[in-house]
């Protein structure tokens, strides 16, 4: 199959994105929205840059002004999101969301990032044909990439960031219900942060990962698949079988509905768009039953990045200050198209979450891009995210 490498933008990753169930509309999130930013109680008890954060998104959300500056902007996603949140969290999610959204963009960066990716696993039982995994450099034992995160390491790295970062992800290069202790991981997370993420492909989703996942409190758990039809699928996701995927996701389905009808959790199908065999009415005719969304998110190039020609971009890559991403042995890293960790600024062992992100070699790569130098780094001369 041949795959179109083209530049990736990590901040419009979703190319098609469909709620199946009926969301707060936009004009009941406004309300909610406005009433949380004019709590001049709450608000005076922000700090400095939190209260220049709710200054621009009341012009972006209340005033609605035209600006030449980055405007945040409320998504189908967004509005969903909202709409699960307590009252008294809702402020807390907006000055979150604005710097995961906006600060990537305005190239501005606090004491820690807006998102942070911890991956229980590097292990993965499929070999995707748009994934690293295909990779035997990487996918083999002997070359020291593989391995499971102890729940004492995870616990080190929850405790560094609770209240301080709020969107959190487990996953990352492998399958994060793969990992031996992600049932205490996940309890461990539980009430910690606005929003706790899986991505799976539930292949091995049962009843027990079911029950931990909805006791844990995870607020968005994403299935990846690609396909509506089993030949397209198995091309795709290569060890993969779709009947199974989808009689787990039935069964996670029952056991929510049967144990945890009042579970605030949101469940989406999302694939990989790399192929015009592709069609998104037929994903959301053949999955819009079994979840809330359903989306394809752009292909990124990444699956032998090292081996790659280099490339002409020239442009700052957003992800730089969007998240942090931490491997299972507790090495970090500024992305997974680094799947190598060339560019790793060190182990949280050694650094905590927050000097890890402001280290001078994160910042030295940075700068690289700010002045058009990538092609200086390895691997982002060869990488197309932007």
């Amino acid at each position: 199959m041949k795959i179109e490498k083209r530049p990736y933008d990590k901040s419009k990753s979703f190319v098609n994105f469909k709620s199946q169930k009926k969301d707060e509309n936009y004009l009941d999130s406004i309300y909610k929205i406005k009433n949380v930013l004019e709590d001049k109680f709450k608000i005076k008890k922000l700090d400095k840059s939190k209260k220049v954060i709710v200054k621009y998104l009341k012009k972006d959300l209340i005033d609605n002004k035209k600006t030449d500056r980055p405007k945040f902007q409320l998504t189908p996603n967004i509005t969903k999101e909202i709409s699960l949140l307590d009252k008294q969290d809702i402020l807390r999610y907006l000055l979150h969301r604005y710097r995961y959204d906006i600060y990537p963009l305005i190239r501005k960066m606090d004491k820690y990032p807006p998102y942070l990716q911890i991956e229980p696993t590097s292990f993965c039982n499929f070999r995707c044909v748009f994934c690293f995994q295909s990779n035997k450099g990487f996918s083999k034992r002997s070359n020291g990439y593989m391995g499971h995160m102890k729940f004492e390491t995870f616990k080190l790295i929850v405790d560094q960031v609770e209240g301080k970062v709020e969107f959190i992800s487990l996953a990352s290069r492998g399958e994060p219900l793969i990992c031996r202790d992600i049932d205490k991981m996940l309890m461990y997370a539980k009430d910690k942060f606005l929003n706790l993420k899986i991505n799976t492909n539930a292949s091995v989703l049962n009843e027990r990962r079911a029950h931990a996942i909805l006791k844990s409190g995870v607020r968005t758990l994403v299935f990846s698949a690609d396909a509506a039809d089993k030949k397209l699928y198995s091309k795709l996701r290569v060890n993969g079988n779709l009947d199974k995927v989808v009689a787990n996701i039935k069964l996670f389905n029952k056991i929510k509905n049967k144990h945890y009808s009042k579970a605030k959790i949101i469940t989406r199908v999302s694939g990989v768009k790399v192929s015009k065999e592709q069609k998104f009415n037929e994903m959301e005719n053949f999955w819009g039953d079994l979840v809330d969304q359903v989306a394809f998110v752009d292909y990124c190039p990444w699956e032998n990045v090292y081996q790659s020609k280099i490339n002409t971009l020239t442009k700052p890559c957003s992800e730089l200050w969007r998240r942090m991403y931490v491997w299972w042995d507790g090495k970090s890293n500024p992305c997974e198209v680094d799947y190598q960790s060339d560019l790793t600024p060190g182990n949280i062992f050694n650094k905590n979450v927050s000097q890890l992100w402001m280290s001078k070699t994160y910042q030295k790569i940075r700068k690289k891009h700010l002045t058009k130098s990538r092609k200086d780094l390895e691997p982002c001369k060869k990488c197309f995210s932007v």
